[in-house]
């Protein structure tokens, strides 16, 4: 497998002012995606949900996150995908071994994180930080490790001056990118883009602690990356909670084809598709 998907990333980024990465927890919801953006984020909370019907508080193993990872770059040889690694499934040996693992097998970008366990989705309460200088090591092994992989050094710190003196540090260390998680508001960013030299990403997700930004926003605020955690993840909840009570209502009748639902005939058009894709190489 090619190992350059995380230049193509850098490169893609040197040419484009904002890139949003949508969050995908199969692949078939990363077909779909595929169809609408170039850019996909491997989520860990959509994974864990889809995968093991669990909350994303630390139940995905490595060994599942590399298999997923890898059918998902079988069926989409071209887009970037930015994979959500928790805090690496371990400690730095088991970190590096993950990354090494990952690009192997086509990845573009990894986000790890500066908790620890037991972790907790980001944006609830309860969670436990690695100390900076613990993280920063380990960052840097994992920056040592990879070839050209894009690696996003994510912190959790609540703090405020946590948070910029975190950011700073993961800066120094040589991370392509820094994400602060479950920020407020934009102010932040205006004022940590202008003190540090690597490209600011956030996190936007339904229902968490930061409000829902547009690009354009973001973008005036410095910010270069986006990941859209569970947009994929919540729309399928929504419906096939609507289609299952539709069938019960019309007493087992399905709607017709068009009516607002898929069909055989749509649904292995996309598949054929993925099976197209999968046989071209990528330029």
């Amino acid at each position: 497998m090619d190992t350059h998907f995380g230049q193509h990333l850098r490169d893609t980024l040197q040419t484009t002012d904002i890139m949003p990465f949508i969050g995908a927890y199969d692949v078939f919801s990363s077909s779909i995606v595929a169809e609408h953006d170039d850019g996909l984020f491997l989520s860990g909370f959509s994974f864990a949900a889809s995968h093991y019907g669990l909350p994303d508080i630390g139940f995905i193993t490595w060994s599942d996150l590399v298999a997923f990872t890898h059918r998902v770059r079988t069926v989409l040889p071209h887009h970037h995908l930015l994979v959500d690694i928790d805090d690496g499934h371990g400690d730095a040996e088991t970190t590096c071994h993950v990354v090494s693992l990952l690009e192997s097998v086509g990845t573009s970008g990894v986000v790890i994180e500066d908790q620890k366990r037991p972790r907790q989705c980001r944006h609830f309460p309860g969670k436990q930080f690695l100390k900076p200088e613990e993280f920063v090591s380990k960052l840097k092994r994992v920056l040592a490790t990879r070839k050209t992989l894009f690696v996003v050094a994510r912190t959790d710190a609540t703090n405020l001056h946590d948070r910029i003196a975190r950011a700073h540090a993961y800066a120094e260390a040589g991370a392509d990118a820094v994400l602060i998680e479950a920020l407020p508001d934009l102010g932040f960013f205006q004022h940590l883009h202008s003190q540090i030299d690597r490209p600011l990403m956030v996190n936007q997700i339904a229902g968490g602690q930061s409000p829902s930004w547009s690009l354009r926003e973001l973008h005036e605020a410095g910010v270069s990356l986006v990941n859209y955690s569970a947009p994929c993840l919540f729309a399928t909840h929504v419906a096939i909670a609507n289609t299952m009570r539709t069938l019960k209502e019309q007493g087992g009748i399905l709607p017709p084809s068009g009516a607002g639902e898929s069909s055989i005939q749509e649904c292995t058009a996309l598949l054929y598709n993925n099976l197209n894709r999968r046989d071209t190489q990528p330029s």
